[in-house]
C-alpha cells in the first residue's frame, strides 16, 4: 500500500489506495518503525478511514499493531450527527488504562524488603483469569458503582479525597446508565473490583534513576523529585464487565447496521450512528464500564497503600503515596477540536492510545495545567515504562492523542514457543527484577522480545511533538496474572 512521508515521521496513505476511504490514513512512526509495521495495520487503518462521518484522518500511533477492528494504537474522530460509534474502536477491555503512584521511598530503602513487599502485594491484589476481589456487591450495589465511579470508592473508604483530582475526568464519566447494561455484564463485573486480571495487565514497582530523568522541572511538578525514587504502576481495565458490554453491543450493531444503510469492510468494525438509539445505548453502557475500570484501579491503589504500610510500618500519607495520574487508553469521548477553521464537538475513539492534552487545557487538573497532562506509557516487564507530558501539538495534529505502550511484535502463542515462563522468571531475577505470577504460560506471553523497543516508540512521539519525555521508569518488581 502506497504511503508518503508528509512531515517528519508522519506517513500518509491517500484515499485513492482503497475504495471507500473518506479521509486519508496517517501512521506516526520513524523510518525504522514504519519498515517493521505489519500489513494488518495498513489494512485496518484504511478500513477505519471508510467509516461514516470520520473527520480529517484515520490515525495510528507508532506502537500500532493488528487489533480487533481498529489497529491497536488507532485514533479516529467522528461527527456527532453523521458519524458512528464502534466497539472495535474502543476495545473489549473498556477503559483499560494506566495509573502511576509516587512514594517518598528510594531504592536503597526498598531493595532489602522487595521480595516481602511483592509477596504482600501479590496476596492483597488478586490476579489471573476469573479472579475475584474482596468487595462483595449485589447487582444494585454494582450499578451504583458504575454510575458514580471513583467518588463512590472514596466515600466507601477506598482512597483519599484528593485522589479524584489526579484521575482523568475525576474518575467519573457522566452519562453512565446501568439500565443499558445486560444482567450478564453486571454479574460478571460485580465481584471483580480490585483485581488485575490476566494478559498484559500488571502491577509494577519501579525506580526512577537520575540518568533517566529528561526534564526535572516537569518531573518535580508530577511528584518525581529525587534520584532513585520508587513509584508503582498499575495497568488494568474493566475486566469481564467491559468485555461483556462490548460483546453485547457488537451483536446489537450487527442487526442495526442494515437499518441505517451502513456496510463495513470488516465485520469487526460493527457500528451504529452515534445519534441513533443503539449508538446512544452503547455509549451509556460503555461509560458504565469506563467508570468501573476507574474504580477497579482505585481499589487496587487502596490495597497497594495497605501493602506498603504493612512493610514499612508507616501510613501511606507518611510514605507520600499520592496518585501521579490515571489515564485511559481504550475509550470514546466527546471532545472539541478545530475542523476547517471552526471548533466542533467530535466523538474521539482511542483504542490503545492515550490522551495527551497540552499546557493550558481546562480539562487538566490545576496542579499540572502549566506543564501539560501526565502521559503514562507502559512498556514490557523487562524494559520499563515512561512518563511523558502532553503537548498543544497533539491537540492540533492527533485529536489530543499519543501512544499508550510498546506495542506487540509477536503473538502470544509465538512468545510461549520461544521461552518458558519459569525460565524467564529466573532470568529476570538475575537481572534484578522480581516477578510473581499466577500463570507461567501467561508470563512467557509477556516476554520483552514480544514487544517493540519502548524507547524507540517513545522517541518517535517525542520527535513528532505530540508528547514529550519526562522520565523513564525501570522495573524492580512485577505482579502478573
Amino acid at each position: 500500500m502506497k504511503k508518503y512521508e508528509v512531515a517528519p515521521n508522519i506517513w500518509e496513505i491517500p484515499i485513492t489506495e482503497k475504495k471507500g476511504m473518506r479521509v486519508p490514513a496517517r501512521i506516526l512512526a520513524t523510518r525504522e518503525l514504519i519498515d517493521t509495521m505489519d500489513e494488518g495495520v495498513y489494512n485496518q487503518v484504511t478500513n477505519v478511514a471508510c467509516l461514516p462521518g470520520i473527520q480529517r484522518y484515520s490515525l495510528c500511533m507508532p506502537d500500532g499493531h493488528w487489533g480487533y477492528g481498529f489497529p491497536i494504537g488507532g485514533v479516529a474522530a467522528f461527527d456527532l450527527k453523521e458519524g458512528v460509534i464502534s466497539p472495535g474502536g474502543i476495545g473489549f477491555d473498556i477503559n483499560c488504562g494506566m495509573r502511576l503512584i509516587r512514594t517518598n521511598l528510594v531504592l536503597e530503602q526498598v531493595q532489602p524488603v522487595l521480595e516481602k513487599l511483592i509477596d504482600t502485594l501479590f496476596y492483597l491484589i488478586p490476579a489471573g483469569v476469573g479472579c475475584k476481589g474482596f468487595i462483595k456487591l449485589d447487582k444494585k450495589g454494582f450499578a451504583k458503582v458504575v454510575q458514580e465511579g471513583v467518588p463512590w470508592a472514596i466515600r466507601e473508604g477506598y482512597g483519599w479525597k484528593d485522589d479524584v483530582d489526579f484521575i482523568e475526568q475525576g474518575g467519573n464519566l457522566p452519562g453512565a446508565n446501568p439500565d443499558k447494561v445486560s444482567e450478564k455484564a453486571l454479574s460478571r463485573g460485580m465481584e471483580q473490583l480490585g483485581t488485575l486480571g490476566s494478559g498484559n495487565h500488571y502491577l509494577e514497582v519501579q525506580v526512577v534513576k537520575e540518568e533517566n530523568v529528561y526534564d526535572w522541572d516537569t518531573a518535580r511538578t508530577y511528584g518525581i523529585d529525587q534520584p532513585n525514587q520508587i513509584v508503582v504502576m498499575i495497568h488494568c481495565g474493566s475486566r469481564g464487565f467491559g468485555h461483556q458490554v462490548a460483546t453485547d453491543y457488537l451483536r446489537v450493531f450487527e442487526r442495526a447496521m442494515p437499518k441505517y444503510g451502513i456496510t463495513v469492510i470488516d465485520r469487526e468494525l460493527g457500528c451504529a450512528p452515534f445519534d441513533s438509539p443503539e449508538g446512544k445505548d452503547y455509549y451509556q453502557a460503555m461509560l458504565c464500564a469506563a467508570n468501573a475500570a476507574f474504580v477497579n484501579r482505585q481499589v487496587i491503589t487502596h490495597r497497594i497503600r495497605e501493602g506498603f504500610e504493612r512493610i514499612f510500618k508507616k501510613s501511606a500519607q507518611e510514605l507520600g503515596m499520592q496518585i501521579v495520574y490515571d489515564v485511559t487508553h481504550n475509550i470514546a469521548k466527546i471532545e472539541e477540536y478545530e475542523i476547517d477553521g471552526k471548533k466542533k464537538k467530535l466523538l474521539v475513539h482511542r483504542k490503545g492510545s492515550t490522551r495527551s492534552f497540552g499546557p493550558g487545557e481546562p480539562e487538566i487538573c490545576p496542579a499540572y495545567r502549566e506543564v501539560g497532562q501526565p502521559v503514562i506509557v507502559g512498556g514490557s516487564m523487562e524494559t520499563g515504562s515512561y512518563l511523558l507530558a502532553g503537548t498543544r501539538k497533539a491537540h492540533e495534529e492527533t485529536f489530543g492523542s499519543t501512544l499508550h505502550g510498546a506495542g506487540r511484535t509477536m503473538s502470544r502463542t509465538a512468545a510461549r514457543k520461544k521461552v518458558q515462563g519459569r525460565q524467564l522468571q529466573e532470568d529476570m531475577r538475575r537481572r534484578g527484577i522480581l516477578v510473581k505470577t499466577v500463570s507461567y504460560s501467561g508470563l512467557a506471553e509477556e516476554a520483552g522480545f514480544a514487544y517493540k523497543d519502548i524507547s524507540t516508540v517513545v522517541e518517535a512521539v517525542h520527535q513528532i511533538g505530540i508528547s514529550r519525555k519526562v522520565a523513564q521508569l525501570k522495573p524492580i518488581g512485577n505482579i502478573k496474572g
